[in-house]
């Protein structure tokens, strides 16, 4: 599958679009497409072959559109992408759509994940000390590895925070290997 370049341009377009306050909603509509793209290829296939064409390709996405009740903004973008050949991308462009709406809003998201689960009062210590640290406002998201043995690793943008034992490991190996 080939790799769709200039993502961040075609999420700035989409928000340069669209209210601020629609961006959530118009966020969970693109992502039903993409997850249909994802769950049924025949779909995806449809989407982004050269064999189809582009008004055969617009027919299905505003009869679908229609069905499941999409705005008319994320409709018009989901045909401008596929007018430009980038339809494949679409779960990418969702993903750099989300960051930098939380960029505008002066939030950040943060990946934790874990061996084992956390109490809500460990849960609201991390946000605080995640918070000093990016002095952002953090949406958490939890992920359970039991693979990890011990410790957190937590992700925040392309920034990683690894305190887990296998991450120590990894770092302990790399310096054998340096010598």
């Amino acid at each position: 599958m080939k790799k769709v370049t200039g993502v961040k341009k075609y999420a700035k377009k989409f928000l340069s679009n669209v209210e601020m306050a629609e961006i959530p909603q118009a966020i969970e509509q693109m992502e039903a497409i993409a997850g249909l793209m994802e769950k049924d290829k025949s779909f995806r296939t449809f989407l982004v072959s050269p064999l189809f064409a582009g008004d055969e390709k617009q027919k299905a996405l505003a009869f679908i559109s229609d069905k499941i009740k999409i705005s008319e903004k994320v409709g018009k973008f989901l045909a401008y992408i596929s007018e430009e050949k980038v339809m494949g991308g679409l779960p990418e462009i969702v993903e750099v759509i989300k960051a930098l709406y939380l960029e505008m809003k002066k939030r950040a998201r943060a990946i934790v994940t874990s061996p084992v689960s956390f109490s809500s009062d460990f849960e609201a210590q991390l946000k605080q000390s995640l918070k000093q640290v990016t002095g952002r406002d953090i949406d958490m998201e939890f992920i359970l590895d039991p693979a990890l043995l011990g410790g957190v690793r937590i992700r925040i943008g392309s920034t990683m925070y690894d305190s887990s034992i296998k991450g120590q490991l990894r770092l302990l190996r790399d310096k054998f290997i340096e010598g």
